[in-house]
């Protein structure tokens, strides 16, 4: 059965739901990475993202914002529309919602490498190895310095400390993870050193870095995970 892409935001505006929780949890990392970032031009990259409540709750009244372009990745037309008109709601000039296929990085290398990353909602819908590439490739679309922020649920198998492991593995120092007992969602903070070590590769990696599975290929969006 595939997803209605549009309609899974509705849990957003209910207080008591795990993906409210979770959202919370991403908008304040967000906003702590925008605080540490170096004086200067900023450049945020959100894969998958929705209708953008991640970057655009955290980046509208933030004293960062103007230093900030974003790149919102949404294969959906509806949530890319949405998150566009959120964008323009919020006077977030710096924004820019583009309609494609976040699996495929040759559709937004013009906005590599970013400072900030963000890869939520999108490893809960993937197998295993295209989780795995994905990290790995995480090196190369990241800035030296640079932080990636992550989500995926908790449900048994739990594959949460694995992913850390590869970060760890890709030359990533995780700055925080958390795992609210009261949703089943684990968000992750990890930050690519300045000196990278020689295994992260700096190379962006060609063809395909991930595909939805069967059933969450309604059009790649934010999902449970």
């Amino acid at each position: 059965m595939t997803r209605d892409w549009v309609r899974w935001h509705d849990a957003y505006d209910d207080p008591a739901s795990g993906l409210s929780t979770r959202l919370e949890l991403v908008q304040a990392h967000l906003s702590v990475a925008l605080a540490a970032a170096p004086d200067g031009p900023i450049q945020v990259v959100s894969l998958c993202a929705g209708q953008g409540h991640d970057v655009i709750g955290a980046l509208a009244g933030h004293y960062r914002q103007d230093d900030v372009a974003a790149l919102l990745v949404e294969l959906d037309p509806d949530n890319v529309q949405i998150a566009t008109n959120h964008a323009y709601a919020a006077g977030l000039t710096g924004v820019t919602v583009r309609q494609t296929d976040a699996g495929v990085v040759a559709h937004y290398a013009d906005a590599l490498p970013a400072d900030v990353l963000l890869l939520c909602g999108i490893f809960g819908n993937l197998e295993d190895e295209d989780i795995h590439r994905t990290v790995i490739a995480s090196a190369a679309l990241c800035a030296a310095g640079g932080t990636v922020i992550w989500t995926r649920h908790r449900r048994p198998p739990d594959l949460t400390v694995q992913i850390r492991s590869w970060f760890a593995a890709a030359g990533f120092q995780e700055v925080a993870f958390e795992a609210p007992y009261a949703t089943m969602s684990g968000v992750g903070v990890h930050r690519r050193p300045v000196s990278t070590p020689p295994a992260a590769s700096s190379q962006l990696p060609a063809g395909r870095l991930f595909t939805f599975r069967p059933d969450r290929q309604a059009g790649p969006g934010p999902a449970a995970g």
